[in-house]
């Protein structure tokens, strides 16, 4: 790997950062519907009038829509190149907070920032990781890829602290215009930073030093491949059952909040961000050196836990804020490394060729544990006034997922010696 391309593979990871914590206002959701909620209840002209149940439906709808996006904008990816998909993105996200702007209307809510941000969503995060792990050897896999999506838990760090301010000077409407017109501009532009090598580039050879699971040859498989083998459903069901656990806090840690913080419950989604983006490098870095399924596996088990002592910390009436808000940062941090792992995994799995198109298939699971996780917290959350529910089901699900991680093959389970004696080639389990 030459000075040169190495240099260029850094200017194309950090670019898709870049456009990453632009598309991260998503994770601010719970201070935009702290403001609608607010509007509901204050009544008057030109106030939201929204049935409570319906607060989280913009963001459930979102995740949905942003997580099968993703499908089309793998294919879109793969055969037109990261460039045009990025700015696709760019244009949908910046149209959709435009539309917003200029209602409270709850189905234009649902189109603008449910269905045509969350499309540019998936448009602009689907075509930030490829090009950055094409341009790095695989002993980097999980290192790349967690820079890349760390931008997009890192995004809440200035944009919870900027809507709270636009939110108290200009109200929700002029907001929403703001950041539809700066994110237009930011992933446009940097879309134009994306390239993919040359056809003939080799990003170097792998470092013997590395797991044998991350030394095997790597198998190009295509979706229909992918979608015949047991490893595939297994991994979509743990995805499905991690992401929708964090989400679930994530798009309700300002509500969470407001009791112990008050107006300051905005710095909870801010430090948790931080968590969220560290979380994100870390299982990365981690999964290189000691394998994905053992990372897996421990930040499961270690987020089950972190929703059951949640329960009598967020139920308290005299919470102390401190803990709350290291509460949400482990609880973030936990969530993000998700977004690391299961892109590596499904590039381990079935290489780079298609990757665009089969880890869209994969994060089908991150948008569907989103919406209904999110749509069902909202739900136990109005009917029974207490997040104890929402927190002993995540806590279930989780201990399941652990649980099921034993059952993944890894790189080594899935290389087998070859007739040629020291090369190897790979076996899955249909």
């Amino acid at each position: 790997m030459t000075e040169k391309s190495k240099n260029r593979g850094w200017i194309v990871t950090f670019s898709g950062t870049g456009i990453n914590l632009a598309l991260g206002i998503l994770y601010t959701w719970s201070i935009f519907k702290g403001a609608i909620a607010k509007s509901i209840e204050t009544g008057g002209e030109g106030s939201f009038n929204w049935s409570l149940a319906s607060l989280n439906d913009p963001y459930a709808v979102c995740c949905l829509v942003f997580a099968f996006a993703m499908i089309l904008a793998g294919k879109c990816q793969d055969k037109y190149g990261p460039r045009i998909t990025a700015f696709i993105g760019g244009l949908l996200v910046g149209i959709g907070f435009i539309l917003i702007s200029t209602t409270t209307n709850y189905l234009i809510w649902i189109l603008g920032f449910g269905l045509l941000a969350g499309t540019g969503i998936g448009f602009g995060y689907s075509a930030a990781t490829p090009p950055a792990l094409k341009w790095f050897p695989p002993a980097r896999t999980g290192l790349i890829a967690g820079l890349v999506v760390a931008g997009f838990g890192l995004a809440s760090v200035y944009i919870a602290p900027l809507s709270q301010y636009l939110l108290a000077v200009w109200g929700i409407q002029k907001a929403m215009l703001f950041f539809g017109i700066a994110f237009l501009i930011v992933v446009c532009v940097l879309s134009m930073m994306l390239v993919n090598p040359p056809a003939d580039y080799q990003p170097g050879p792998v470092d013997p030093g590395k797991p044998k699971e991350m030394s095997a040859l790597q198998k190009e498989a295509g979706p229909a491949e992918m979608m015949k083998t047991r490893s595939f459903y297994i991994i979509w069901f743990i995805y499905f059952i991690g992401a929708g656990a964090g989400l679930m806090v994530i798009g309700s840690v300002a509500g969470m909040a407001k009791h112990s913080m008050g107006e300051l419950a905005f710095l909870a989604v801010a430090i948790m961000a931080i968590g969220n983006a560290g979380g994100r490098v870390t299982a990365g870095v981690l999964s290189d050196k000691i394998g994905r399924r053992a990372t897996l596996f421990s930040m499961l088990l270690f987020q089950a836990l972190l929703m059951l002592a949640a329960i009598p910390i967020v139920g308290s009436d005299h919470t102390n804020a401190v803990i709350l808000v290291i509460l949400a940062t482990l609880i973030g941090f936990n969530y993000g490394t998700n977004l690391s792992l299961f892109p590596s995994l499904t590039k381990d799995h079935w290489g780079l060729k298609n990757f665009g198109t089969n880890y869209g298939i994969v994060f089908t699971a991150w948008g569907v544990g989103g919406f209904v996780m999110g749509r069902l917290s909202q739900m136990l959350q109005t009917g029974t006034g207490s997040y104890t529910s929402s927190f002993l089901t995540a806590a279930v699900l989780l201990i399941i997922g652990a649980s099921l991680t034993f059952t993944l093959k890894g790189r080594k389970d899935m290389a087998v010696p070859s007739q040629k004696g020291d090369k190897l080639s790979l076996a899955e389990s249909h």
